[in-house]
């Protein structure tokens, strides 16, 4: 538990202001989060990728509202695992933690997925496997030995991925109006996005909006930043919310245009790589090695600081006794880095990859995230009962829409993802058990 600091002590310095909070969640989000998922999003809603992202946008923005609540009544510091697990019960903020481990796992193996698949695009003759082991021994390789990427180098990433952006959005604006120079552009054609009733299919329509929420993944993070925030209780739940609100904003444009620019029932040579053909579409081959390169980048960046996040993760329940302390709580007396843990999952990573989908990782990454919020929902209904009851009816009944959301996206996951999920949390469930049978209570004996 956060504690604050003693007088006389040395504590984090309160020096960010709200917009450094905004940006911050840009940054970890990243600009081009919809790009790299979007062939999935296309196939799974059968072309209604604009409207999976906006309903995805209403149910994350419930969600960080709620974020928001917690994080104002936890000034220093907290996540999901530390909000359920004071609200609810510790022992489901401890199945909630083992969850969010489950994304920190499944985003370097969909990250290597994705980065073999943008490779083959420049090699094509080198086949699938052998890109995927490279990656996979790659991402390994560097965590192994300490290198991490600074928060300047991801900042100037996110900066050069938003010229990316732009470049994208103005190849799209000229294609459409070179279009419209030798045909008649009906409103069919602009409203075709949203929605197509010749395709259109309520049930995947659910299930692209559950994929979809991985293009928020993220946002959350701001919440850690309380410490350093200049008045976190005003600042931090307005930037969480803020974040989200824009980041589907962009989304949503982002695929507009590449909606307009791919023309309805034309296959995509390759459904993982979609929005990089989108791009060479509408700008050239230029423009697709941009693109394909810039997406590339991005996620060998995401692959390797989530599986050194997911090792660090492992190691603090090493340390703690959830899991063996001997192996999950070793660190490399050179590197001081747990090479254990960044083993192992360099290992589960490389054999997700030649066995799992992007779409079935995508799914994976969402089923944890998605219990994990509404956890920190429920959480957020729990506080505001029992601080402020009936003053509180219109943050607890915001909350109660983000249960709901976040459960009806939980439960149109593929069915595959939902056994492998489950799982996932009955593995920790049985971990958690056994650990509190081994604990010796005081004043028991051994």
């Amino acid at each position: 538990m956060a504690t604050s600091a003693q007088p006389g002590s040395v504590g984090l310095k309160r020096s960010l202001r709200f917009w450094d909070l905004v940006i911050y969640g840009i940054v970890l989000i990243q600009p081009t989060a919809p790009m790299p998922v979007f062939g999935v999003l296309y196939n799974v809603s059968r072309g209604h990728v604009v409207s999976v992202i906006l309903l995805a946008m209403v149910a994350m923005l419930f969600t960080s509202i709620s974020y928001g609540c917690m994080a104002r009544a936890y000034p220093h510091g907290g996540s999901a695992f530390l909000y359920v697990g004071k609200e609810i019960h510790p022992s489901l903020g401890y199945l909630t933690g083992w969850c969010l481990i489950l994304d920190y796992i499944v985003n370097p193996l969909i990250c290597i997925i994705w980065c073999s698949h943008a490779a083959m695009n420049f090699l094509p003759g080198v086949p699938y496997v052998a890109w995927a082991v490279f990656f996979a021994l790659f991402f390994t390789a560097l965590n192994c030995n300490g290198v991490e990427t600074s928060a300047r180098i991801n900042g100037g990433m996110a900066a050069a991925l938003g010229i990316v952006v732009m470049l994208v959005l103005i190849s799209a604006a000229r294609w459409v109006l070179h279009l419209s120079h030798f045909s008649h552009l009906g409103a069919g054609f602009f409203t075709q996005p949203f929605y197509d009733p010749s395709s259109f299919s309520t049930s995947g329509l659910l299930r692209g909006t559950s994929i979809a929420v991985l293009t928020y993944i993220g946002f959350d993070g701001i919440s850690l930043l309380t410490d350093e925030a200049k008045n976190p209780a005003r600042s931090v739940p307005r930037a969480i919310v803020l974040t989200c609100f824009i980041t589907g904003v962009l989304a949503s444009i982002e695929v507009y245009a590449a909606q307009l620019v791919w023309p309805r029932g034309m296959a995509f040579p390759d459904i993982d790589t979609a929005y990089v053909h989108v791009s060479g579409r509408m700008g050239g081959p230029i423009l697709f090695a941009i693109v394909n390169a810039s997406l590339l980048l991005a996620n060998l960046g995401s692959g390797m600081a989530s599986q050194l996040g997911a090792a660090r993760l492992l190691y603090a329940m090493g340390q703690d006794g959830a899991l063996p302390r001997r192996f999950f709580g070793a660190v490399h007396p050179k590197t001081r880095i747990p090479r254990n843990n960044v083993l192992l999952i360099g290992t589960i990573c490389l054999v997700g990859a030649l066995i799992f989908s992007y779409e079935l990782g995508t799914e994976l990454l969402n089923y944890g995230a998605l219990l994990a919020f509404m956890g920190v929902n429920l959480a957020s209904i729990l506080r505001g009962w029992r601080h402020g009851r009936f003053t509180q009816i219109i943050p607890m009944l915001l909350s109660l829409g983000g249960v709901i959301t976040c459960f009806l996206l939980w439960i149109n996951l593929g069915t595959l993802a939902r056994v492998v999920g489950t799982v996932w949390a009955l593995t920790g469930i049985m971990l958690w058990v056994v650990r509190r049978r081994l604990t010796v209570l005081p004043g028991e004996s051994s």
